[in-house]
């Protein structure tokens, strides 16, 4: 079994490694409420009447990183992952068919392509996309702030779920 290692980043970090070290803290935070749980597990609707599962959590954090990094930072083409015009939630709608494994590998390719994609950026550039919601250009500060406020959320919500499942509680 794995098991994820979570590192708040030094308190005296600069702006930079501050936002990229909270980012990847919630991301870690995200895998470790998924740990050592069966499919079933992680399809499971725990907290009715919510639909929300930990799976679908992943799901949609992978499309929210997909989002936000390739399609709004790179002003990139990329498809949804999990959804589609029918089912615009669909990346929170888990079958039987759809495994941990498929999920968290399509979430580890988005953060590995953000991190890419931010790499070689300051915090001030400016986004070549824009997002849905205004066509103002988003700098990449803006952007990681987001991404953790977007996790941070999630993880609340993981949190709920985890403990309903199985009993595990953490911060």
């Amino acid at each position: 079994m794995t098991t994820t290692e979570r590192r708040e980043p030094a308190p005296n970090a600069d702006e930079r490694s501050m936002l990229e070290g909270w980012l990847d803290y919630h991301r870690q935070t995200l895998a470790w409420k998924c740990e050592g749980l069966t499919d079933e597990q992680l399809r499971t609707a725990s907290a009715a009447p919510s639909e929300l599962t930990l799976l679908g959590l992943v799901r949609h954090m992978a499309e929210v990183e997909r989002s936000w990094f390739r399609r709004v930072l790179a002003g990139e083409e990329a498809g949804p992952l999990h959804y589609d015009e029918q089912d615009p939630d669909g990346d929170f709608h888990v079958t039987d068919s759809d495994t941990w494994a498929e999920a968290h590998a399509a979430w580890q390719a988005e953060i590995e392509a953000a991190r890419r994609l931010a790499a070689g950026l300051g915090l001030d550039d400016l986004s070549k996309g824009r997002s849905r919601f205004t066509d103002e250009p988003f700098n990449l500060r803006w952007i990681y702030t987001h991404m953790i406020e977007e996790y941070a959320r999630h993880n609340g919500h993981a949190d709920l779920l985890r403990e309903r499942l199985d009993g595990v509680t953490g911060d």
